[in-house]
């Protein structure tokens, strides 16, 4: 697979990465360990070398699991985590307090079984604390070696700015995809300015974008979409016609609508590396494919023409969560 650079610090990662969350956490239950484990290795096996996980992804649990699938390459990977919850519970409220950072990326160091975070991000920005001590408090962490680079998620640009004034953010990881493209009014073009990498997660839709959920799919029960306004039946329903399109596209193309949406992302700039998830070997297979499958303008100004022309239904997040992100 080929690599892509991310920001203008010298952080090389594979074109596409592996989030890693929904292997344990967010997406229903958790996968059985060994199995797990051995998806993260075929995805090395496959060209993936960026790891995505956080300290809030099951309390842990999720480091831990990739810490252990790791090891055996872990000079031949990047891996990234998030700070910035209290108790590593998302449901808990922020805490990015310089001791609590020092404390996350201490115990993150031993749940990854590693000596150094390539990339640290803020998980979200905590009103409670100027960015600027957070920012500074990566910079020392990066001095002691213990941190390579400072990332930041869902971050708003004036926060981003005034942390980057402190320590160069070398990524930005934010909600990003054909469906929900609201990263393209301020996000990358600060991006380009300041020289910043940016970080797709979700780039297949929640799943919605690869034509496999419908209004009749079943979630279960701590399923993170049930929250999820754009995942309500009606909202599915009526998004059928955009996924209709790409899949057309695709078949076109030899490709799956999946694929299309992963290389509609590449094709956007060449600093961005989406992050898709999955727990099947054979998604994993299909979604590496993307990154060998390139789109040209006119099939880049079609699927601009199809979402123009058929408006996605459904906030992204309920108001209680879409307050907690862009700050």
């Amino acid at each position: 697979m080929q690599k892509r650079m991310l920001g203008t610090n010298g952080l090389e990662v594979s074109a596409l990465g592996l989030g890693c969350m929904g292997l344990s956490y967010g997406y229903g239950p958790a996968q059985e360990r060994q199995k797990a484990i051995s998806m993260i290795r075929q995805a090395f096996d496959k060209g993936v070398t960026f790891f995505d996980t956080a300290e809030a992804y099951g309390q842990g649990t999720n480091e831990e699991l990739v810490g252990e699938a790791l090891a055996p390459i872990r000079e031949q990977v990047v891996i990234a985590t998030k700070f910035g919850f209290k108790d590593g519970d998302s449901s808990a409220g922020f805490d990015s307090r310089p001791e609590r950072i020092r404390a996350v990326a201490d115990a993150a160091l031993k749940r990854l079984r590693t000596n150094r975070i390539d990339l640290f991000y803020q998980h979200r920005t905590d009103p409670g604390v100027p960015i600027e001590d957070v920012a500074g408090t990566v910079k020392e962490l990066i001095r002691a070696g213990k941190v390579q680079h400072f990332g930041m998620s869902e971050a708003g640009a004036q926060s981003i700015r005034r942390a980057h004034a402190v320590q160069p953010v070398t990524a930005i990881q934010s909600e990003y995809s054909m469906w929900w493209r609201g990263p393209e009014a301020e996000i990358l073009p600060l991006c380009a300015e300041l020289g910043i990498g940016f970080v797709p997660f979700s780039p297949l839709g929640r799943g919605f974008l690869t034509g496999k959920i419908d209004e009749q799919t079943p979630f279960s029960k701590d399923d993170f979409r049930n929250q999820l306004p754009r995942f309500a039946a009606d909202n599915r329903k009526a998004n059928q016609a955009l996924v209709a399109s790409i899949t057309a596209l695709a078949a076109a193309k030899h490709a799956t609508a999946a694929q299309i949406a992963l290389s509609w992302l590449l094709a956007q700039r060449p600093w961005i590396v989406p992050i898709p998830g999955t727990t099947r070997i054979e998604r994993l297979q299909e979604n590496v494919g993307a990154a060998a499958i390139e789109l040209s303008a006119a099939d880049l100004r079609q699927i601009d023409d199809v979402f123009a022309r058929i408006p996605v239904q459904g906030d992204r997040y309920p108001a209680h969560l879409a307050a907690n992100v862009g700050k």
